[in-house]
Parts: structure tokens; sequence; C-alpha cells
């Protein structure tokens, strides 16, 4: 399979944007959608449009079934170990939420402390905040150094008696270094504390063996693995949900309702409380099976390569009055997802991002939901380029090029 063969699976791409072909370089942010996940969506709606695990007609068995085995896919992907710990939500940051809601609610009090990193994502950073207000709790911070690598062994000095949760990143959606996760649970587990992993961008890029890794929550969204918007995924170890209050009440979560009480479902309807996104859930299968495809296909992986290489080498060697600033320069045989965040002396990001946009080529720029990370490298926003396996060397040369006219219009 080539990256032709890929681009022919994503109708979005065959559109112009100011009479040029699209080059979508945002992908971080929201990824284009697999035709097969459109033509499920479409399909259910039209042939399955019902509410799950309820009634007993038809159109409902069959969304049930489609529901369901969604949930099976997601479970072999991530080798969890049984099918009650996936949790569907409506993406990383409800999943999130979650956690720091349920979790917060039974294990948290006054004094206690949650360690988030300096890189993180706004979405794992204010739901923390809320929790540490609601309850009197303490919100510490693990440092990154000046090219962008967590201080990993800083952890062994943060973690207190009265840490109960690390929540940090497997990949930094402005920095893309692959953060060495394994070994974070490894040294939070030898001092008693359960980890959150925010795998937004990791899931797409290196995947995730939550067994191997043994996180005890995972959290991504389908919006950003080629599924529809609205659909998300957060993995917990029983241990943890089943102690868990629930996050929402409403229907479908309950055992019994009583005025004298109410019980819960088991897991995981306790946590899939109300209608569920029931059309769009299944597209996560299509997302799946996606994945699975071109991670096994050598020859993709080496083409996706070389145009990952070509772009960091390029972006790297713009030096001069014009210099491009990466950040997230990855070191050794660390990994490093392609994406890559910069600024360019007398640019405004912005204006960068707009010029690129007239030219068909859509980029983010700004803060990238990570205020903290931008105050730390000293700026008020970047550029960011996020590539995806339908992205050619056609596209990334047409980008450099690009890029340097925008450049020599600003400066």
């Amino acid at each position: 399979m080539t990256i032709n063969d890929i681009r022919d699976m994503f109708p979005a791409l065959r559109q112009q944007v100011y009479s040029r072909p699209l080059v979508y370089f945002d992908n971080a942010a929201t990824s284009q959608r697999l035709e097969k996940a459109i033509m499920r969506m479409d399909g259910l709606a039209l042939g399955a449009n019902a509410n799950i695990h309820r009634a007993v007609h038809k159109l409902a068995s069959d969304a049930t079934e489609e529901y369901e085995s969604t949930r099976d896919a997601v479970r072999d992907f991530l080798n969890a170990g049984s099918r009650e710990e996936i949790i569907f939500t409506s993406g990383t940051t409800a999943s999130i939420n979650l956690v720091a809601y349920s979790f917060g609610e039974t294990f948290i009090s006054e004094g206690d402390e949650i360690i988030v990193s300096e890189e993180e994502h706004h979405s794992n950073i204010v739901p923390w905040q809320l929790l540490c207000e609601r309850k009197k709790a303490v919100l510490k911070v693990l440092g990154i150094d000046d090219e962008g690598h967590l201080k990993v062994e800083d952890l062994k000095t943060l973690i207190t008696p009265r840490t109960k949760l690390v929540a940090v990143a497997q990949v930094s959606n402005v920095l893309g270094i692959v953060n060495p996760v394994k070994e974070i649970v490894t040294i939070c587990h030898s001092m008693g504390c359960p980890v959150l992993v925010d795998g937004a961008q990791g899931i797409v890029h290196v995947g995730a063996d939550v067994r191997d890794l043994d996180c005890d929550f995972y959290a991504f969204s389908g919006h950003k693995l080629y599924a529809a918007t609205g659909t998300g995924v957060l993995y917990g170890k029983k241990k943890w949900l089943e102690q868990m209050v629930p996050f929402m009440g409403g229907g479908e979560m309950i055992g019994t309702v009583k005025f004298t009480g109410t019980t819960y479902a088991p897991l995981p309807g306790k946590f899939e409380a109300g209608t569920q996104n029931i059309n769009a859930v299944p597209t996560l299968k299509d997302a799946l099976n996606f994945m699975s495809m071109i991670i096994n296909d050598d020859e993709l992986q080496r083409e996706l390569g070389e145009v990952d290489e070509y772009m960091y080498t390029t972006l790297s060697r713009i030096k001069g009055p014009n210099e491009v600033r990466l950040f997230g320069v990855p070191r050794g045989t660390e990994g490093k997802i392609p994406l890559y965040s910069f600024v360019v002396e007398g640019a405004h990001h912005e204006d960068i991002a707009l010029i690129l946009d007239k030219m068909g080529i859509a980029v983010r720029s700004g803060q990238m939901c990570a205020e903290p990370l931008m105050d730390r490298f000293g700026v008020t926003g970047m550029v960011r380029i996020s590539l995806a396996p339908f992205n050619t060397m056609a596209e990334a040369e047409y980008f450099i090029k690009s890029l340097e006219k925008a450049v020599a219009m600003l400066v």
C-alpha cells in the first residue's frame, strides 16, 4: 500500500481551498475522517437509529450489537484485561473530567496532592484544578527542561505520601516527543501512586498496550483517530472503576431506582449515563482497523518515515535572519511523532498561518491549548504542523516552499 492508496480512503482530501488542492497539516487537532467511518455512521443513522440496550425490536438490537462490538474492538486494540474496563465518552476531555470527578470524589481529601506536567494540554490541567479547588487539595507540577523533556527523575521527590494521582501526556500536542510513560508509571507505582495517561496524540502514532504500560487510566479521542467527532474512550483498571462513584446520573447507569435510594449498574454501564452517541461510536471500529492495517505495512511505514524525516531535517536547517526555532527536539533514540511546532523570528504565528491558508495549507497557530507551556518558552504562540498517513512528500515540499514565501512576505 502507498500513501496515495491511503489518500483514496479520505474524501475530504479531494477538495480545493482558494482554488488550490487542500494540504491538511492540522491532524493533531482533528484528523480527516475515513470514508468507511462516514458510511458506517450514515448507515446506522438510516438503518439502526435506536436506543441501545433497552428495546427488544430489531433496530435496537442492531444498534446495540454495533455499539458493544466496538467495545470489544477497543479492548483488543488496547490489550485491556476486560471489556468492562472500556468506557465510552465524548472524547479525551470528557474522559479526564470523568476521572477527575469520580476518582476525586472517592479518594481525594483536603491536603492531598495531584501532579501534572508543565507540557499538558488544558484538558489535563483544568479538571485537576477544579478538583483541587473543590476538595482543597494541592496541584503540583512536574517541570520540563529547556528542550522540552520531562524531568522524570524529579518525580521521586515530588511524590509524597499525600500524592494520590499523576496525570501525564503520552505525547505532548505541542512538542511531539514520546514521553517515557512506562518509566513514569514504574516510578509512580513504586511509590504507591496511580497514573492517568492522556493518549490523545499517542494513540494515533505510538499506540498503547495498557497492560504493558500498566497505567491505571488511559484516555483518547476518536476525532484524532480518523473516526467521528464526539467519540472517546476511557480505559480504567477495574480496581479503580469499581470503587469510584458515578460521574453522571440518569438512565442506563442504574441498577434500581427508589425514592429511598438508587443502586448502580455494573461496569461499564455505571459510567455511561443517558443515550450514548449511538451512530458515531461504532466508527471507532473502522479507525482501529485502519490503524492496525497501516502499522503492519512495512513499505508504507518506510514511505511515511521519509516524509517525516524530510520535514524535520528541512525545518531544522532553516537558519539565518529568518531562522525557524523548533520546539520539542528528540535526543538519542527517543521517539517523536510527525508533529512540529515552531516560531520564526520577526513573524507572527497567526500571520504565517493565514498566508499558508491562502496557499491551501491548513496548519494550527496559537497556544494550542497549552498556555503554561507557551509561558515556559517565553512565546505568545507557535505554528504547528502535524502529519497523518495521507500526507505526501509532494505536500511536504510544497509546504516548505510556501513557508519560505510567507516568511519573506512578513520579515
